[in-house]
């Protein structure tokens, strides 16, 4: 039989490669010739780099640049070996993850250093970038990352903005620097929401307030998003609200695709076009995937969604196997699993659960491998 193991990690608990070593441990237990491939995905989100750098047999690249209130700090992004792929992660320059709780608030946090990351990489001469934008810590319209890219943001005097959230409302001109600077570059977004630019569904109605914004600041940063959409469809010619998803990332989606003519696309198929995850589904006999929690939010841009599309293009069955399950039986077979089940098997407290996860995922792919034994 030929086993893929494609899961998503198990956050703060179990790396996607240590999810694969304790499925095929299980699986040998029963079929110890399997053909077992092991190809660990993510979703664009936190995390990514780690699993595409194998991939794309990157180095990782380390530069100094401007955290999300401008002090300085070292990033890092992965830079393929012949320097023409770069994977940046947003979080790793912007990120929530590099402020205290006391420091969050998106009026005054910029997107500057992912901007300063992606100008590194074109210097090092990449000619694709993937751009991952999960956690980040603004909400400036990716204002902040054209800005360390040369593109300038003026008032109604003609003077120049600093690149932040509040200053959004502000924005009456754009200068864009030479456009040869971005010719021949692909810029890809791994984006999976579709949250518009600005109003209710929109990027600070609904992310603001998790990034420090009061109510009275959400409805400001708001005005500011459709403002600032105005004078980009006065610059570029791009009415940015009627695309799905440029509210991802406090509105940086818009940003990159305004400013670097960058697509916006799933991260999961991002990360399975670098794995050549379709030519390994070749005469698969079972999927095998898996999450932390397998619950309503999977089907919404989640790996373990993006796995079933392509497995049931190809009639291939999956199973999963996650941490918890919290879902019914009919939502598992509206996702179109063929096998669902939680690891846990005692009761306990969740770092007892987390520290049991190596263990608990051999034994529960024994017990899948032993029923497909008695089939």
């Amino acid at each position: 039989m030929k086993f893929v193991i494609a899961p998503d990690k198990y956050k703060g608990s179990l790396s996607g490669p240590q999810f694969c070593d304790a499925v095929e441990q299980g699986i040998q237990m029963v079929f110890p010739k399997a053909t077992i491939l092991k190809k660990p995905l993510a979703d664009g989100g936190d995390g990514t780099l780690e699993v595409v750098k194998d991939y794309l047999n990157a180095n990782q690249r380390s530069v100094r640049v401007k955290d999300p209130l401008f002090r300085e700090i070292e990033a890092s992004y992965l830079l393929s070996q012949d320097g023409r792929i770069a994977y940046i992660e947003m979080s790793e320059a912007s990120g929530y993850k590099l402020l205290d709780r006391s420091e969050m608030n998106c009026m005054h946090t910029t997107s500057f250093g992912t901007g300063e990351l992606i100008a590194d990489a074109l210097q090092q001469g990449a000619k694709e970038i993937v751009l991952g934008i999960g956690g980040s810590a603004t909400n400036d319209g990716g204002m902040g990352m054209a800005a360390a890219l040369g593109f300038e943001f003026k008032n109604h005097l003609g003077e120049q903005l600093e690149p932040i959230g509040r200053n959004l409302v502000k924005v009456k001109e754009i200068d864009v620097p030479s456009p040869e600077a971005f010719q021949n570059v692909m810029v890809k977004v791994a984006c999976d929401v579709n949250n518009p630019f600005y109003g209710p569904d929109g990027a600070a109605h609904v992310y603001a307030a998790q990034k420090g914004a009061s109510a009275e600041e959400v409805e400001f940063l708001d005005k500011g998003l459709k403002s600032f959409a105005q004078v980009l469809e006065a610059s570029f010619g791009k009415d940015v609200q009627q695309i799905p998803g440029v509210g991802a990332a406090g509105g940086l989606g818009a940003g990159a695709m305004v400013f670097l003519g960058a697509t916006l696309t799933s991260g999961v198929d991002l990360v399975m076009e670098m794995a050549h995850f379709d030519a390994a589904l070749a005469d698969a006999d079972w999927i095998i995937t898996g999450e932390g929690q397998l619950d309503h939010q999977t089907s919404s841009g989640k790996t373990i969604a993006g796995v079933i599309k392509l497995a049931k293009e190809r009639n291939i069955p999956v199973a999963a196997l996650c941490g918890s399950v919290n879902v019914s039986v009919e939502e598992i077979q509206r996702m179109g699993l063929d096998y669902a089940v939680s690891i846990l098997n005692t009761i306990g407290s969740l770092e007892e659960a987390k520290a049991q996860s190596y263990a608990n995922l051999v034994q529960a792919s024994f017990n899948f491998a032993k029923l497909l034994k008695v089939r």
